[in-house]
């Protein structure tokens, strides 16, 4: 494996990260590197009884001759000891750091991209004085970017929410003609650059039923969606819609476009979670360097039991490195 590793991180140290890493590693070992930035001595307990060989690092060019004989690891110690299912803030300062470490090596280029394990923002809150809503946008104040795009992805469906962590009281307050373009502009740029697609066909969900069912159900498709849309397709995109979000999503419909742009949360994880549930990446749009992270959370009701899925993991470290090809970071 003559190529740059990705970089992963090992997110909240009692969730199931690093049992999911392990057995990404166990199906990953032959395919791709990567390297996991986690307290050593934390995950050799971990591997106990799995058959997994663990191997410290001592700088990421180590991990591709490493990865095929063991996981490689660079050591970040933690503070305070981890309980499985119990989040300890001690170690809250360490976990950032090691978020902020992995970034490092990515835009200094020993890494060609980062792949993140589940945070859990209560315990970096209460021990960091955490103050963003989640990684993405932690991320983005690190990579001094304003408003970065979350895309979700599985083999079935790609979907971009156009506003995401809000109640849905103040969605119409916060759409508008600006952010839609701006997520579409990002959007469009990023599956060329990113993903390899080069004429992405893009369907755009309306805010309404029926896409407002042009007004009678509400304006904001005649106000200031389908212009958007208009003046954008005027540039040479292709992009369908505004279109009936419940109508969007069936195996035809899906098979006419590369991606859908929803108008809020729900409207675009819902059909996503339901196609697959286990094998969705999250993956940050926008950013200067590549960062996927699996669809779910640290799950501390089943952590140390020995039975978390690892396909979102092993999915999001495969979109990693395929969209690190196409970048040219590889």
């Amino acid at each position: 494996m003559n190529q740059k590793p990705v970089a992963l991180t090992l997110g909240e140290p009692a969730g199931i990260g690093g049992e999911i890493t392990l057995k990404a590693w166990s199906t990953l070992r032959d395919e791709l590197p990567f390297f996991l930035i986690a307290d050593a001595s934390h995950i050799q307990t971990l591997a106990i009884g799995s058959g997994v060989p663990i191997k410290v690092i001592a700088n990421p060019s180590e991990a591709a001759h490493v990865m095929q004989s063991a996981l490689p690891v660079l050591d970040h110690p933690l503070s305070a000891p981890v309980i499985n299912g119990v989040p300890n803030a001690r170690n809250a300062v360490e976990v950032v750091n090691m978020i902020e470490r992995a970034v490092g090596l990515v835009q200094s280029g020993q890494a060609c991209a980062l792949t993140t394990n589940p945070i859990h923002k209560k315990a970096l809150q209460d021990g960091a004085d955490f103050a963003f809503p989640g990684h993405t946008e932690f991320l983005a104040n690190l990579a001094n970017v304003e408003r970065p795009i979350m895309m979700l992805s599985a083999p079935e469906l790609r979907v971009v929410p156009v506003t995401i962590h809000i109640a849905i009281s103040k969605v119409p307050a916060v759409l508008d003609a600006a952010l839609l373009e701006q997520t579409i502009r990002v959007t469009h740029q990023a599956m060329i650059t990113d993903l390899g697609i080069s004429a992405p066909k893009i369907a755009v969900a309306g805010l309404n039923p029926h896409a407002g069912e042009e007004g009678a159900m509400g304006n904001e498709e005649i106000d200031f969606i389908t212009p958007t849309l208009e003046m954008l397709r005027a540039e040479g995109m292709d992009l369908a819609g505004p279109m009936s979000a419940d109508t969007m999503f069936h195996p035809a419909a899906r098979d006419s476009y590369d991606l859908a742009i929803c108008m809020y949360h729900d409207q675009a994880l819902i059909p996503i979670k339901t196609l697959n549930f286990s094998a969705g990446v999250n993956t940050t749009l926008g950013l200067p360097f590549i960062r996927t992270s699996p669809d779910h959370g640290t799950a501390f009701d089943i952590a140390g039991q020995n039975i978390a899925d690892p396909q979102s993991l092993i999915e999001a470290l495969r979109t990693a490195n395929e969209m690190a090809k196409h970048k040219g970071t590889i």
